[in-house]
C-alpha cells in the first residue's frame, strides 16, 4: 500500500477544529481517514491525587506524550496498526482499554499543539490551522467543558486565565506560521473548507492510482 498522507489540523481551543474534522470524515468516510487526536496522548496522571491532576497545565507541550504519538504516526506510515490511548478527561487518566487504528490513505493528526511539535510537522503533507477570535473560542470552551466534562464556570474561567490563554500566546498562535492553509472564522468557512476538501480528494485519487499501478 502507498504510504498514508499525514494531515495536521491545529488551532486554539474552541476554534472549530472538531467541526472541520467531523465534516472531513463525513465527506471522505472512515474507510479513507483515520484520526489521531493529540489530546488522547496526555500523560497518565494516576500517580497524582485528583486535586493535583486538576492543577496540571494541560495546555503545555510537556503534558503530552508526543514521542508516543510520533511512534504511532511512523507505524501507520509503515503500514502497521497501532493501539491509540483512550483518555478520561473527567479523571485526567488514561483508560485501561485502547483503540486499534489501521493505516488508511489519510491520517489526520489533530490538536492545539499539533503544529507546535517539529517531529510531527516534519511528517505532515498538509498543515491546517483553524483561526477564530478569542471571544468565540472562550464561549465554545465554556459550553464544552461545562456540558461534556462537568466543570463549573469558575473552574473553566480560572483555567483559561492561568494556562489556556498564556499557552495559546506562547505555543499555539506562533505555530500558525507552519500552516499551509489558515482557515479563518472557524469550521463553517465554506470556501476554505471546499478548497481543503478538493485538495485532499486529489491526494486520495493519486493514492488510489499509485496503489493500482503497484
Amino acid at each position: 500500500m502507498t504510504k498514508p498522507v499525514i494531515i495536521g489540523l491545529s488551532g486554539g481551543s474552541g476554534s472549530g477544529k472538531s467541526t472541520i474534522l467531523r465534516r472531513l470524515l463525513g465527506e471522505l468516510g472512515p474507510e479513507q481517514v483515520s484520526v489521531l487526536e493529540h489530546d488522547a496522548y496526555y500523560l497518565d496522571l494516576t500517580h497524582l491525587s485528583l486535586e493535583e491532576r486538576a492543577a496540571v497545565n494541560f495546555d503545555h507541550p510537556d503534558s503530552l506524550e508526543t514521542s508516543l504519538l510520533v511512534e504511532h504516526v511512523d507505524a501507520l506510515l509503515s503500514g502497521r496498526s497501532i493501539q491509540k490511548p483512550v483518555y478520561d478527561f473527567t479523571k485526567h487518566t488514561r483508560a485501561a482499554e485502547t483503540l486499534e487504528i489501521q493505516p488508511t490513505p489519510i491520517i489526520i493528526v489533530e490538536g492545539i499543539l499539533a503544529l507546535a511539535e517539529p517531529d510531527l510537522v516534519r511528517r505532515m503533507a498538509i498543515k491546517l490551522f483553524v483561526d477564530t477570535d478569542d471571544d468565540t473560542r472562550l464561549i465554545r470552551r465554556i459550553r464544552r467543558d461545562m456540558v461534556e466534562r462537568g466543570r463549573s464556570l469558575n473552574s473553566v474561567l480560572e483555567q483559561y486565565e492561568t494556562t489556556v490563554r498564556p499557552m495559546h500566546i506562547e505555543f499555539v498562535e506562533p505555530s500558525k506560521r507552519h500552516a499551509d492553509v489558515i482557515i479563518p472564522r472557524g469550521g463553517h468557512n465554506e470556501v476554505a473548507f471546499e478548497m481543503v476538501l478538493a485538495r485532499i480528494r486529489t491526494m486520495l485519487y493519486a493514492h488510489l492510482m499509485a496503489d493500482l499501478i503497484n
